[in-house]
């Protein structure tokens, strides 16, 4: 009987124990990167609000840093229209493609579809805030007396950018409901579009739910997009008239952090200190929508487990 190989035994422990440390020190980066954007936000957005008074910068209605006027809620609200704007495109699309690619088309098709769906999430936001600008804009004006720069257009492309992200989440989620609930309801005289709707979709409605709001986290942080096409207005919100207010130029949090980034100002100024208030703003937004995206997850998964 040959004696066990001590000397490979050891090799293979001290490889493990290299590739958990490897690891560790991963996820070690990962999160000292987080808190190091965290310190750096809060570094300069203290000096900020030393200055200029919190209650002013989260209730204030004018957004004129030129004359030393900073609400931000003029901001907070061009971020919503058009993230408004693109739920109403990117929500109903993307599960609607993620129930085909689930339910309807076959493992050809999906193998076909999915990729080729998913290269719109790969196209750089710069290309789509210039299509928006040079043919979006165009058509629309062709239909609703629009001016150059408008959340309208601004809104599509947005929606169209974060259908991938809607739609792949969703169909990993339905992919993922066992086929015995789908059977027992193909044994009961369902019909695929009954099973598809009443079954698979409420099954999984918890990956579902989570891909809605990692979407909308990331069409509030979009730039690119906004900075080209929606324009540099500052404006509130008119409840009074929804449909407008889609038609007219506004200016959402990342492209008022692009706007001033860009300027001329002085690096120690108020005015670019403000840029850091703004990103501590945004910061704060998504990074609740993907706590309360992970609190749905666990929420319904425990429904459905």
């Amino acid at each position: 009987m040959s004696a066990p190989d001590l000397t490979h035994d050891g090799a293979r422990s001290f490889r493990g124990a290299a590739f958990k440390a490897f690891f560790a020190l991963c996820a070690f980066l990962s999160v000292l990167t987080t808190l190091a954007i965290i310190a750096t936000l809060l570094y300069d957005a203290v000096d900020f609000f030393a200055v200029v008074s919190p209650v002013e910068f989260f209730t204030g209605t004018q957004w004129t840093p030129s004359n030393e006027v900073y609400g931000v809620w003029p901001l907070i609200s061009g971020t919503l229209i058009i993230t408004i704007g693109s739920a109403l495109i990117a929500l109903p699309i993307g599960l609607l493609t993620a129930i085909y690619l689930s339910e309807y088309a076959s493992e050809r098709r999906r193998a076909y579809l999915k990729p080729a769906l998913e290269v719109l999430a790969g196209v750089p936001t710069v290309v789509y805030g210039y299509f928006a600008l040079v043919y979006i804009t165009p058509a629309l004006d062709r239909i609703f007396p629009i001016g150059t720069f408008n959340a309208l257009s601004a809104s599509i492309m947005v929606g169209i950018m974060i259908i991938p992200m809607v739609s792949s989440i969703s169909e990993d989620a339905m992919s993922a409901v066992p086929d015995s609930l789908r059977q027992a309801s193909y044994g009961l005289g369902a019909t695929k579009f009954t099973v598809s709707t009443s079954v698979v979709v409420p099954s999984a409605l918890s990956g579902i739910l989570s891909s809605y709001i990692l979407a909308l986290s990331r069409a509030i942080g979009e730039t690119m997009i906004v900075a080209i096409a929606a324009g540099q207005t500052p404006k509130m919100m008119d409840l009074t008239d929804p449909g407008g207010m889609f038609l007219e130029s506004v200016q959402t949090m990342t492209a008022a952090m692009v706007q001033i980034g860009q300027s001329d100002v002085v690096g120690q100024s108020t005015e670019y200190k403000s840029l850091f208030a703004v990103g501590l703003t945004l910061f704060v937004l998504t990074f609740a929508m993907n706590l309360f995206s992970e609190w749905v997850s666990s929420r319904y998964r425990e429904v459905y487990r």
